[in-house]
């Protein structure tokens, strides 16, 4: 059947009464996940999908999809107001989006913030509606070879976000990866560094490790300076701000940064055990190395902020992919999404677009139409937000703490996650206090057990024969990429330095 038809019955699916109203309460809840720390897109869709056990299969599906969209762009409110991702989607976010509050641009921050999440969502999904199948046949060539490689290429970036000082970076990275291997072998089923406590056999959760790291050390740096901090509470001005904020000129100057950042986020989705934690901080990383002046970078440039949000939104319609088609799960929302579907009588698989077509389109028409309700829902929201700055912090910062100690707590139902996100925040507050970026130690934790598990089942395939990752097409161009990386890092100070000399 012709594409077009298949999107104009989509739609019919969509745009009911039932499916409007659907549409509208879980873009507002999902928002509203999304910006409260602690919460995420995962508990969202976890707690509504008993909701949807009555529900028609094309109603059930748009609203947990609404709730996945509203979430992951919700992250960026307090990601940018407070410094505090909302979800791990969210983390490159703070790196500029905070800066330009503290310069007085709050509106602008979130209008750009909010703008390019909706172009995010949409370039994915509409990439998503026309080639899904072609993706998913390409994304499934690859095996443990190719993603031990991606992998090494994605903390190699840890060279990038040490701020100019690589061994503090390196200690980041590496500790980032000791944590993630507490728990359970996910090959040999042994506990690993748990000092016999049956709570940490399941390891460290993502989420408790995030918002330990950025939302607790942070409330903890604010508790220390707030007896002599005169500029307890920011006054933010929305005088002169018309629409979202930013000129015509600054969007399309952002135009490229926000391609590439999408096919990131697009490409990082499509593979699955990546996720949104690594697209943002992936773009935002390229984004970076790729500009005129890196050094600007944490500042407050609104590249920052594009590259994040453009990439982290864009990853939805790329993990979409292999959940439809294969039936792959790219992380744990995609997870939750799949047992939706089999719940309602949908098996994902290339039959799934032949029998069940008027579904899975409907799936995409909800996923653009959620996309334009949630940008008008954050335009009219924006001067709100900017009004949360106004509350001081010693009434803000702790309730952000009760939130994050329910929203930990929610994770296990006990009490171990509540306990993790407080040692995590005292390590982020020594990693604020030596000046070690918190950035790679998020890269190891999430990236070290992609490498870990693929190297050890590709080196089992091959009985301790390495060859294989570099024969490898794809994994060889991978790994040559990571060393020309690492190379190039190294000879920078002396390149700097030959062309001083010769300026001299």
């Amino acid at each position: 059947m012709n594409v077009g038809v298949l999107i104009a019955r989509g739609f019919a699916t969509v745009l009911t009464p039932t499916g409007i109203f659907l549409m509208l309460i879980g873009v507002a809840v999902g928002i509203v996940f999304g910006a409260l720390p602690g919460l995420s897109a995962t508990m969202a869709i976890a707690l509504f999908l008993p909701v949807t056990y009555a529900m028609a299969s094309s109603d059930a599906m748009t609203l947990l999809m609404e709730l996945f969209i509203g979430a992951i762009s919700g992250g960026l409110i307090s990601a940018i107001l407070l410094r505090i991702p909302g979800t791990p989607s969210s983390v490159a976010t703070c790196f500029d989006g905070h800066p330009m509050v503290r310069k007085g641009q709050a509106a602008k921050a979130l209008g750009v913030g909010v703008v390019f999440s909706f172009l995010g969502t949409i370039f994915s999904t509409l990439l998503l509606m026309f080639i899904a199948p072609q993706i998913a046949r390409a994304a499934i060539n690859f095996g443990n070879y190719e993603f031990f490689s991606i992998a090494v290429f994605s903390l190699t970036m840890i060279a990038t976000l040490s701020s100019g000082n690589m061994v503090k970076g390196v200690i980041a990275g590496v500790l980032g990866f000791m944590f993630s291997t507490v728990g359970t072998d996910t090959i040999e089923g042994t506990a690993r560094f748990t000092f016999n406590l049956t709570e940490l056999k399941g390891g460290f959760d993502m989420l408790a490790v995030m918002v330990g790291l950025f939302a607790v050390g942070e409330i903890i740096s604010a508790a220390e300076t707030s007896h002599h901090n005169d500029e307890e509470v920011i006054q933010p001005s929305m005088k002169g701000v018309r629409g979202f904020g930013f000129t015509m000129k600054e969007f399309w100057g952002q135009s490229w940064n926000a391609l590439r950042s999408a096919l990131i986020g697009m490409g990082i989705g499509i593979l699955p055990g990546i996720g949104g934690g690594t697209s943002n901080v992936l773009a935002y990383t390229v984004a970076k190395n790729y500009d005129k002046h890196p050094e600007e970078f944490g500042t407050g440039r609104i590249d920052g902020v594009v590259a994040s949000e453009t990439a982290n939104n864009a990853t939805i319609g790329g993990a979409m992919v292999p959940l439809l088609t294969l039936g792959i799960p790219g992380d744990t929302t995609t997870a939750m999404l799949l047992g939706a579907l089999t719940l309602h009588g949908l098996t994902p698989g290339p039959l799934l677009f032949q029998n069940q077509a008027d579904i899975v389109y409907g799936i995409f028409a909800a996923m653009l139409i959620s996309s334009v309700i949630m940008l008008f829902m954050e335009f009219f929201g924006l001067r709100v937000f900017v009004k949360l700055l106004s509350i001081p912090k010693y009434i803000l910062l702790p309730c952000v703490f009760v939130l994050c100690s329910i929203g930990a707590y929610a994770l296990k139902n006990n009490m171990s996650q509540v306990i993790a996100c407080l040692v995590f925040g005292a390590l982020g507050f020594a990693f604020k206090k030596f000046d070690i970026p918190s950035t790679p130690f998020i890269l190891g934790f999430i990236l070290g057990p992609l490498a870990e598990v693929n190297y050890r089942r590709g080196m089992m395939r091959t009985k301790g024969d390495f060859t294989p990752f570099l024969t490898s097409p794809i994994s060889a161009v991978f790994l040559a990429i990571a060393v020309l990386v690492v190379v190039m890092y190294l000879l920078k100070p002396v390149l700097a330095k030959r062309k001083t000399k010769n300026a001299n």
